[in-house]
């Protein structure tokens, strides 16, 4: 593993994922992977997670293809370096931001959705610049063994590699050092991630979970709002991160949600939810397993049958659930929504603010200034009014946690930015060293007042202000060649202080100099 690691990083010191030019070839190239292969992708994903074409291609690989044209298009705007503001010390000088590569990056993959959440974060890794080593999840292994098929055949071999294996395999990378990691995944490993990163003081992009907490108020639309949450829930047989995971409600509208919530599933999925080729099933036995326990002890209103040899388990919703059982101790992520009456939407803020900081948080209402409330009131990743899972959809949001729901975010410009380090850029002349002696010993009163003008005065004052600035910058480093209690220089200075009330400069910046 560690030659592995050696090799690519000796291919990014070589310079060669650098040039805009090479970054654009490889993009267009994994656009060409995905274009080429469709069929063997979605193949892979269908073998994973029972999922039909036609989901397996609108929950995955458009994303992935939107992703891609958006780097390509925006690669030159985001690469380019951005001019920095200055003061009055650096007014002669260029001053840039520049983003440069990190290095080599490590993405460890999700099963849940294992193309999209492994490409999707390598397209802003190779955007950035980077050298990649791709680690997909041992748990969607027909994903896994695509990718490790399909992707050196279409990108830089040297540059971008993939690693499939187990735990055993995973924890001989976290040993390497990397230029950043971004893991997909549960908080448990999340955690073992981030100990391993530390060793090497490497940053970490950490996209976990949680219980992300659905709110509807009595003032909204309850068939449009349980037709979105039983998509967003049931989607991908719930086996999706942003999922809504319970419903919070007054207790008078729990019957209600129920009666909608399967009228939405019979709309989505007809009389037989098995029979439909769109809906999933829960990725492996072990996971069936736990899933199947939280419903012990339960009220189903709805669903509940399970078959262990399909690893099937029925849309299901459970009424007047009590907080303290298991099934709201641990992100579900299963077709199981639970319904927790509150009073009111105090009553939901209190409960959400009591517990871990969720992934996404949704409210349902018409009320506007309820909404805002909430948000306002509440933290989590991300936000969805009056609808769930959207948020992601758009590259324009920077997708990710806070506190154990994760850290860091990624997406469009957003994983550019993770990817890469933002440069500060200073470029100076070796002329007009007169006006540095205001920074050299011996220090005084006077270099010191100097010194708060200078560096304390923005360049913001127009054409007139600049001029001034300039000729102050002469002043100075004539000042500087006599006495700082000369009279001459004590003259200049109140020359510079009735120049001020004409130029745009404020007196009380120019002050600063008549204690000199």
């Amino acid at each position: 593993m560690e030659r592995e690691v050696q090799r690519v990083r000796a291919a990014f010191g070589s310079g060669r994922s650098r040039p805009l030019t090479f970054r654009r070839r490889q993009l267009e190239a994994l656009r060409a992977m995905v274009q080429e292969r469709e069929r063997d992708i979605l193949a892979a994903i269908a073998a994973d997670l029972s999922k039909s074409e036609f989901n397996a291609y609108s929950q995955e690989v458009i994303t992935v293809l939107g992703e891609i044209d958006l780097m390509l298009e925006k690669l030159p705007e985001w690469a380019a370096a951005k001019p920095a503001q200055k003061n009055l010390v650096t007014m002669l000088d260029e001053a840039y931001v520049q983003p440069e590569p990190l290095g080599v990056v490590l993405i460890i993959g999700a099963w849940n959705y294992p193309f999209v959440l492994t490409i999707q974060p390598l397209i802003g890794a190779i955007a950035a610049g980077n050298a990649v080593i791709i680690k997909p999840s041992e748990v969607s292994e027909n994903t896994a063994k695509a990718l490790a098929t399909l992707l050196p055949q279409y990108l830089d071999q040297d540059l971008y590699a993939v690693v499939n294996g187990g735990v055993e395999e995973t924890t001989e990378l976290l040993k390497q050092r990397f230029d950043h990691i971004l893991y997909t995944g549960n908080t448990t490993v999340g955690k073992i991630v981030m100990e391993a990163a530390a060793r090497h003081l490497t940053p970490v992009t950490l996209e976990l979970g949680g219980k992300s907490p659905c709110y509807v108020d009595e003032d909204c639309d309850l068939d449009v709002a349980c037709r979105r949450i039983a998509w967003g829930k049931y989607m991908n047989c719930g086996q999706t991160c942003i999922a809504p995971d319970y419903v919070l409600c007054e207790p008078s509208l729990q019957d209600l949600i129920v009666r909608k919530v399967k009228e939405a599933v019979k709309e989505f999925y007809g009389e037989n939810v098995k029979e439909s080729p769109d809906y999933e099933r829960i990725i492996n036995l072990r996971h069936f397993k736990r899933i199947r326990s939280l419903l012990e002890g339960q009220k189903i209103a709805f669903g509940g049958e399970t078959d262990e040899a399909t690893r099937y388990i029925a849309p299901t919703i459970l009424t007047d659930v009590d907080p303290e059982t298991k099934v709201m101790q641990e992100e579900i992520f299963g077709p199981i929504l639970p319904i927790v009456p509150v009073k009111n939407a105090e009553e939901a803020i209190q409960f959400i603010n009591e517990r871990e900081k969720p992934l996404a948080f949704y409210v349902f209402s018409h009320n506007t200034k309820l909404i805002k409330r909430m948000i306002d009131r509440t933290s989590s990743g991300g936000v969805t009014g009056n609808d769930v899972i959207m948020h992601f959809m758009l590259s324009s949001l920077p997708f990710g946690g806070v506190g154990s729901s994760g850290m860091g975010a990624y997406h469009g410009k957003h994983s550019f930015d993770t990817f890469s380090h933002q440069r500060p850029c200073l470029l100076k002349s070796l002329k007009r060293e007169g006006a540095n002696k205001l920074r050299y010993p011996p220090n005084s009163q006077s270099k010191v007042d100097w010194a708060k003008l200078f560096f304390l005065k923005r360049l913001n004052r127009g054409k007139l202000g600049l001029l001034l600035l300039a000729l102050l910058g002469v002043v100075v480093a004539a000042l500087m060649k006599v006495s700082p209690r000369d009279s001459g220089a004590r003259r200049l200075q109140v020359h510079l202080l009735r120049l001020g009330s004409t130029s745009g400069l404020s007196s009380s910046s120019l002050l600063l100099t008549s204690r000199a």
